[in-house]
C-alpha cells in the first residue's frame, strides 16, 4: 500500500509501498478514505518523543472496513469507520472505572514475537499511536473502531478522532460546563474551536476565545465565541477579568506551554476551574499562586477531552448530521497525500483549522 513514512527526525515523510499483513483474530483490515493532518503529527515528526522509526504517522483516519479477524464482532467489512488513539482493553482498573483514556492496555502493536502489522523491506514500520493514518489501509486492533452511521461523509469523520473529540470532551467531560456559566478558550486552532462549540452546545452564558491571530479570532467567533481577547495586544487575564467582572467559571488551556497555563488559572473566579488541553513538553513547570488555592480554583488536566469515544463519536455525528455541530467550517483544505509535507509544515503558522489527506 502506499503511506507517508518518516524515516529520520526533522526530514520530509517519504511515498512509499508498505506491507501490510493478514488481519490477526482481533484485527480490523480498514481501506483508509481521508485522515486529518494534526499538530501533534508535526511535533512528532520533529522529534518531540524518541518513537522508533520508520515511523508512520498520522490519527485521524476514517475509512471503510474491508476484512475482519476471527474473533471481531463489532465490525463487518462494508461498515463505515473511525479510528481513535483513545483505544481501550476493557480489563484494566482504568477501563473498569469508566476512565479508558487511561487504558494500560491499548493493544497498539501485536505481542511480543509476532510479526509486526506493517512492514517495509522486512523490518517493522512503527504506526503512530497505534493507527498509521498516512496510507492508504489501517491494520487495528478492532477496539480502536468505532462505527460511523452510513450518511456520514468521511472526510469529516476523519477529524471527530482527536480534534473533535479532545475538544468537546474537556467541556462536556472534564470541565463539565453548565449553561450560564462562563468559559474562558485559551488557543483556536482546531481543538480550541471545538471546545469554542463545545461551550455554545453546552448553554454557556458567555464564550471568550483568545488568541494572538485575528484570523483565528475571527473563526471562533463563527463556532459561538461570544467575546475575542487578542492576546497580542493586551494582558489577556486583565482582558478576561474585565469582560466578566471578576474572572470566569472555567479557563480552558489548549496551548501547552506554561505561561498560557499559568494565565488560565489566573482568569478564574472563586471556584473556577482551569482544564489543561494542549500537551505540554515533560520539562515544562508551572507556578501558580497559592493563596488562590484557599478561592478553591482547581487547576486540572484532562487527555484526549477523557473521551469515551465510542459513545461521544455516534453523538457528535447525530449533531453534526443535525446541523448543530459545525464540521465543514473546521476543514480548511483537502489535498492528496502526496501533498502530506506541505500540509505537515503548514502547521508551524496555521492559520485554518484542519487539512485532510484523501487516498
Amino acid at each position: 500500500m502506499k503511506a507517508a513514512v518518516l524515516h529520520e527526525f526533522e526530514k520530509d515523510l517519504v511515498i512509499e509501498d508498505v506491507g501490510v499483513a493478514e488481519p490477526g483474530p482481533d484485527e480490523v483490515l480498514v481501506r483508509t478514505v481521508a485522515s486529518g493532518v494534526c499538530h501533534s503529527d508535526r511535533t512528532m515528526q520533529l522529534g518531540a518523543n524518541a518513537l522508533p522509526l520508520p515511523l508512520l504517522l498520522g490519527h485521524e483516519p476514517a475509512g471503510v472496513v474491508e476484512r475482519v479477524g476471527s474473533n471481531v464482532a463489532y465490525v463487518r467489512p462494508g461498515d463505515h469507520v473511525a479510528a481513535c488513539a483513545s483505544s481501550f482493553c476493557g480489563h484494566c482498573r482504568w477501563c473498569q472505572r469508566g476512565e479508558p483514556q487511561h487504558c494500560e492496555n491499548k493493544n497498539r502493536s501485536r505481542p511480543a514475537g509476532e510479526p509486526p502489522r506493517l512492514s517495509l523491506d522486512g523490518a517493522a514500520v512503527e504506526p503512530f499511536v497505534g493507527l498509521g493514518g498516512f496510507a492508504e489501509k489501517l491494520l487495528v486492533h478492532e477496539r480502536t473502531l468505532v462505527r460511523l452511521p452510513p450518511e456520514m461523509p468521511l472526510d469529516k469523520a476523519a477529524i471527530l478522532g482527536c480534534a473533535v473529540i479532545t475538544g468537546l470532551g474537556a467541556v462536556r467531560r472534564a470541565a463539565r460546563v453548565r449553561p450560564g456559566e462562563t468559559v474562558a478558550v485559551i488557543g483556536c486552532g482546531g481543538v480550541g474551536l471545538n471546545v469554542v462549540q463545545g461551550a455554545r452546545l453546552a448553554g454557556a452564558g458567555r464564550v471568550i476565545a483568545v488568541d494572538r491571530l485575528a484570523p483565528k479570532l475571527e473563526l471562533a467567533q463563527r463556532f459561538g465565541a461570544t467575546d475575542v481577547v487578542d492576546a497580542g495586544a493586551c494582558d489577556p487575564v486583565e482582558a478576561v477579568r474585565d469582560l466578566t467582572g471578576g474572572g470566569v467559571d472555567h479557563a480552558i488551556e489548549v496551548v501547552g506551554v506554561s505561561a498560557t497555563i499559568e494565565q488560565a488559572f489566573r482568569m478564574l473566579d472563586t471556584m473556577g476551574v482551569a482544564t489543561v488541553v494542549g500537551v505540554a513538553r515533560p520539562d515544562v513547570q508551572v507556578r501558580i499562586p497559592a493563596v488562590d488555592l484557599l478561592l478553591e480554583k482547581r487547576l486540572q488536566g484532562t487527555k484526549m477531552g477523557s473521551t469515551r469515544f465510542r459513545l461521544d463519536i455516534p453523538l457528535y455525528c447525530d449533531l453534526y448530521v443535525s446541523g448543530r455541530l459545525m464540521l465543514d467550517e473546521l476543514i480548511s483544505e483537502t489535498v492528496p497525500v502526496e501533498r502530506v509535507n506541505e500540509a505537515l509544515a503548514k502547521l508551524d503558522n496555521p492559520l485554518g483549522a484542519r487539512t485532510i489527506l484523501t487516498f
